[in-house]
């Protein structure tokens, strides 16, 4: 008896340590919220192998893979058709060898991601995932694929939308059974309340909202309207407000700007989505300020959250594992605004050195208040510690 008893003790022991390893590698594919870039804000479909190379090669050179974007991920456009035996097939006009593209920018020190639904068909009308999940899986997996971002499309009209974390799992389930470490990215508008559940089914990060677009209203309804979901996000699974528009032309520099401090004090995924072989100086200037993502990066993983709201003025608060905090003052007035900081009401030591993470220099000492003035649609991005710290 005492046999059998040890071994049933030995079997849930390394059970237990298969989920716990399991839970351990899908945090590490996510420890800090991924960066890279995708196609489809600025491109759409218009894709091809020869644009996918040219938008790596400079991701590399322009310094991003240096500034911590990683991955390059094939959004929809790519998708040709499965054959007889249920193979995918990449458009072969546009991609003829998907897998020599994906070997290319593994080749650059960066990871590769792409995109499917697990509808009939993607929401620009090309072949999707649906009854091929395993094999696309497997699939993904022999190419070397990273990361896939699985967007409900058209599932809609093959499932209910209380099928939807069963559809999610049966996809989890076969990038994990394939062996290859797969970040996976649920694109499902924030429906069936997402945050709740996505971390369950397998996956690192989940997109909380509707489609952003190039547009500054947009942009900040849907960044501020993250207020709230910050308990659901961490190290290993992360809240996603949509990928940046920054650099796509319909906003200004100091918008852009707004839009960087904002993803960055929510702890958002960060995905460049402009053409990366045309973008200005001031662009690139945005998209890899160091201190901005550090603030994103940093190794607490707390999503930030509002503090203070006055008018169109609001404050947010990020707590950082140095035992510091990122303050991100926001101005949706077209003119510029004074905005208090009251050391007290925000919850902050009475003696504060701080720094602009935008101007990139030390501010001084203040005692229980200071005051910013923030741009016209514009932002401002401090960090802060006791000035009794050492």
């Amino acid at each position: 008896m005492k046999t059998r008893l040890q071994a049933v003790v030995s079997l849930l022991v390394a059970a237990l340590s298969l989920v716990g390893a399991a839970s351990a590698q899908r945090t590490e594919l996510a420890r800090t919220p991924p960066m890279g870039w995708n196609s489809w804000n600025h491109f759409r479909i218009n894709i091809d192998d020869a644009t996918i190379r040219a938008q790596a090669d400079a991701l590399v050179k322009r310094g991003m893979r240096k500034a911590g974007y990683q991955y390059v991920v094939i959004d929809g456009g790519w998708e040709g058709f499965h054959d007889e035996q249920g193979n995918f097939h990449s458009d072969p006009q546009k991609f003829p060898d998907m897998k020599g593209l994906i070997d290319y920018i593994h080749g650059l020190g960066l990871k590769v991601g792409i995109h499917t639904t697990p509808g009939p068909k993607t929401c620009a009308g090309r072949e999707g995932s649906y009854g091929h999940e395993k094999q696309d899986a497997e699939l993904f997996a022999q190419w070397g694929i990273d990361f896939v971002k699985y967007d409900w499309c058209t599932a809609g009209q093959v499932y209910q939308l209380d099928q939807m974390q069963a559809v999610y799992k049966k996809f989890a389930d076969a990038l994990a059974a394939t062996g290859r470490p797969i970040l996976l990215s649920l694109c499902q508008y924030g429906m069936q309340d997402v945050w709740k559940w996505g971390a369950s089914i397998g996956a690192q990060m989940w997109r909380t909202t509707n489609d952003i677009e190039d547009n500054y209203y947009q942009m900040m309804f849907i960044g501020l309207g993250q207020n709230g979901l910050e308990k659901y996000a961490g190290p290993g699974h992360w809240n996603d407000p949509d990928m940046l528009e920054v650099g796509n032309g319909k906003m200004k520099d100091e918008e852009y700007r707004a839009h960087m401090t904002l993803w960055s004090i929510l702890a958002a995924p960060l995905f460049a989505g402009n053409d990366l072989t045309n973008m200005s100086a001031v662009t690139l200037e945005i998209l890899t300020n160091p201190e901005a993502i550090a603030v994103d990066q940093d190794s607490a993983g707390v999503q930030g959250r509002r503090v203070w709201q006055e008018g169109p003025t609001e404050v947010w608060i990020k707590p950082l594992g140095d035992g510091s905090k990122a303050v991100a003052a926001f101005n949706r007035e077209t003119r510029p605004m004074e905005v208090p900081l009251n050391f007290a009401e925000l919850s902050l030591p009475a003696s504060i050195q701080a720094r602009d993470l935008w101007a990139h220099k030390d501010l001084g000492t203040f005692q229980q208040s200071m005051t910013i003035t923030v741009p016209g649609h514009g932002s401002a991005l401090l960090k802060v510690k006791s000035a009794a710290a050492r």
